[in-house]
């Protein structure tokens, strides 16, 4: 079972399927295309079935000429989960977010896995993708592929391989990103070895799937805590008068022992905002408390306080209070050059103006309307920057810095500006550090 299952990999024969067709879910699927494999991805949203089925893809980097080509290559999706008795090897790409107390909410990982349950058959491999707390793969996936007889690591072969996606970074694309491979067993781990290095450059393998679980949680837990370190920094920093930007810089050139992380409005992103908190979760269960970690977290989570403290400053010198004035909040993905939005911290700046009485508009060129989210709601679309606009407003938000702004005509035509960015570093007068 386990060398049919290897040699059908090797020899291109398997057909992959991808559970979640979102910003790590549709990179595989057109990697495995490229490739040469049938892949068949899954979703339980029938109108991003059908889109990615018409050659349309809602991700901004991800072009429809790519989804195109993964359809002439064989690809379809569909939200018949019946199709996973189909599959060879499964990739799960399910989200993973905090609930309302900012513990793990495994629901759509428990959901999914259900979902697969009545199709698992023998000689498949299951890969976890999703960034979870260590012991997820093991205490969750495991008993429930388990319930028809089968027996993982003799006729079922389970992974977790933690995705690794950057939207928007031209410097990285899923083939060059090396890939953790954790097995539950030995058997397990060589199976998901060969199916991620035909895909993948270069192969990590750990030995368990706890520790490539905990691996993910460290990579994103190390950008956390130092940002929130330069997060208080700024602060401490805007307090003494000096410009917290031309110091990193300046620290930077130190050739050893420092890594330049800069501040901003919060954390945004699937992953650094929340990871954090399955980890300090999770250790509870042992008795432990990650104090380091979760005060990075508390420091990061009120920088949209800390943003719209300084707007309400900066329109009080102008003898104007934030209930009644008009607030242009530019850039609302999590990250420049990019149609993210998870986890922005430009949504909640906008929440925190729209709850006291201002009236919140945004701008942003990668996201033309503002889309349907879990737990945030506005029935806005992006405000065109003309000198008109900028003016019209009290004051403007630099949230999210992309590339496409006109800085100099912001500059020129914006009454107040609140720069969480550093991009109007050495400009007097209207600007307002934050």
């Amino acid at each position: 079972m386990h060398k049919q299952l290897i040699d059908k990999l090797k020899k291109r024969n398997a057909v992959v399927g991808v559970i979640g067709l979102g910003y790590v879910g549709q990179p595989l699927f057109i990697r495995y295309s490229d490739i040469g494999y049938k892949v068949i991805g899954f979703d339980i949203d029938q109108i991003k079935v059908d889109e990615l089925n018409n050659g349309y893809s809602r991700i901004e980097h991800i072009s429809d000429q790519k989804i195109s080509n993964a359809i002439a290559n064989g690809f379809e999706a569909t939200t018949d989960y019946s199709r996973i008795k189909e599959c060879d090897a499964l990739i799960l790409c399910v989200p993973t977010p905090l609930n309302r107390y900012r513990e793990p909410d495994m629901s759509f990982v428990i959901n999914t896995t259900d979902m697969l349950k009545p199709y698992v058959r023998e000689g498949q491999l299951v890969s976890l993708e999703s960034t979870t707390y260590p012991g997820t793969t093991e205490e969750l996936l495991k008993p429930r592929l388990e319930e028809s007889g089968l027996v993982v690591g003799e006729n079922i072969f389970l992974v977790y391989s933690p995705e690794r996606e950057d939207p928007g970074n031209p410097d990285f694309e899923t083939r060059t990103i090396p890939k953790i491979v954790g097995g539950y067993t030995e058997k397990c781990k060589e199976a998901g070895i060969t199916l991620y290095s035909l895909a993948i450059d270069r192969i990590v393998p750990v030995s368990s799937t706890k520790a490539a679980e905990l691996t993910k949680l460290l990579e994103n837990i190390h950008r956390a805590v130092n940002i929130g370190l330069v997060n208080e920094m700024k602060i401490v920093a805007d307090s003494m008068g000096i410009d917290i930007f031309e110091v990193v810089d300046a620290a930077a050139t130190k050739p050893f022992g420092f890594t330049p992380y800069y501040p901003g409005p919060g954390l945004g992103g699937h992953c650094i905002p929340i990871d954090p908190f399955y980890l300090t979760w999770k250790a509870r269960e042992y008795g432990l408390n990650t104090r380091f970690i979760e005060l990075s977290g508390e420091v990061n989570r009120a920088m949209p306080e800390y943003v719209v403290s300084k707007l309400m400053d900066g329109l009080n010198k102008h003898q104007k209070s934030l209930n009644g004035s008009r607030v242009l909040v530019l850039g609302i993905a999590y990250k420049k050059n990019v149609d993210d939005m998870r986890e922005s911290p430009s949504v909640e700046i906008m929440e925190l103006i729209r709850d006291k009485g201002a009236e919140v508009a945004y701008s942003d060129p990668h996201v033309p309307t503002f889309p349907k989210m879990r737990e945030h709601s506005f029935d806005l679309t992006s405000t065109d920057l003309t000198p008109e606009s900028i003016c019209s407003f009290d004051a403007v938000i630099l949230a999210t810095d992309h590339d496409k702004f006109d800085y100099d005509a912001i500059y020129e035509h914006a009454r107040i500006i609140i720069d969480s960015r550093g991009k109007f570093r050495g400009k007097n007068g209207k600007v307002i550090k934050a």
